[in-house]
């Protein structure tokens, strides 16, 4: 496909886009409590070479710093059959930080999931 077609997306491009539908719909529910949150999306994590799992997303926060949620692309990319699977992994992995962001349960973060 050329790249000047809109139907032309990167993998890269249409992860972000997952990550990005997930985040629409978090502040949708959560938006003053999110307002203060970058989303990120990188490759692979920082893992130790001798780590037992791979995590899909984390959560980076302190008192001098904004809060950051970065979703890894490599490994849900591998974890994952289809574009289905793969938004679903996304979406759980975005409510999931949120959720230990503001101290709740998943189930209370986005209750129709």
């Amino acid at each position: 496909m050329p790249s000047d077609l809109p139907v032309f997306r990167s993998r890269a491009q249409a992860f972000d886009d997952l990550v990005l539908d997930a985040v629409e719909r978090l502040e949708r529910l959560w938006a003053r409590e999110l307002a203060n949150v970058d989303f990120l999306v990188e490759e692979v994590p920082p893992v130790p070479p001798m780590a037992e799992t791979i995590p899909f997303s984390c959560l980076e926060h302190g008192p001098s710093r904004r809060a950051r949620i970065v979703v890894y692309r490599r490994p849900v990319e591998i974890r994952t059959r289809d574009p289905e699977e793969m938004a679903l992994l996304v979406h759980e992995a975005v409510v999931e930080e949120v959720a230990n962001l503001l101290g709740l349960e998943p189930e209370s973060v986005d209750p129709e999931s």
